[in-house]
């Protein structure tokens, strides 16, 4: 549910966009926007994700050798990291975790920037316009909603 404010947020978005001008204001055309929300933003719009699993990172690219290498502090807030199951990488303690793991050697920093790459995605258009951040690859945006926008979304922001 959206609230007030991304409500008018969405309603001078649609109201900006010529695409739209000519839609009609009932279901169908509720539902055509909505749809158009929900492909990814063009351009591309990187924000974190808010679920990243530890298990697809460690089975896709990570180089276990550095992992062996870690001192017993930084062991420990990797190991508290990876088996909580899912965490939020649009959560600022989780990417200074991150940080203090893989930091120093060029190969751990190598590390760190493969698991970044696990931790963000391409926003939709949706997600773009509730975003906060620059949304660039090297510094994806949080986002303030997340998910498709529903066609009940878009009735409800030209009744706002």
């Amino acid at each position: 549910m959206l609230t007030p404010e991304q409500l008018a947020a969405l309603k001078a978005d649609i109201a900006a966009d010529p695409a739209f001008a000519s839609v009609p204001h009932n279901s169908d055309g509720a539902y055509g926007i909505a749809a158009a929300y929900s492909l990814d933003a063009a351009p591309t719009f990187t924000v974190w994700k808010t679920s990243v699993d530890p298990g697809e990172i460690m089975r896709n690219g990570m180089d276990w050798t550095r992992v062996d290498n870690l001192s017993v502090g930084k062991s420990r807030i990797w190991e508290w990291m990876t088996k909580l199951g899912t965490f939020d990488a649009s959560k600022i303690n989780i990417r200074a975790g991150i940080d203090a793991t893989w930091v120093g050697t060029t190969a751990d920093l190598a590390v760190r920037a493969m698991v970044y790459e696990h931790c963000k995605r391409s926003a939709t258009r949706a997600e773009k316009l509730f975003a906060t951040g620059t949304g660039s690859d090297a510094s994806p945006a949080v986002m303030g909603y997340e998910g498709s926008l529903q066609y009940q979304d878009v009735l409800a922001a030209w009744n706002a």
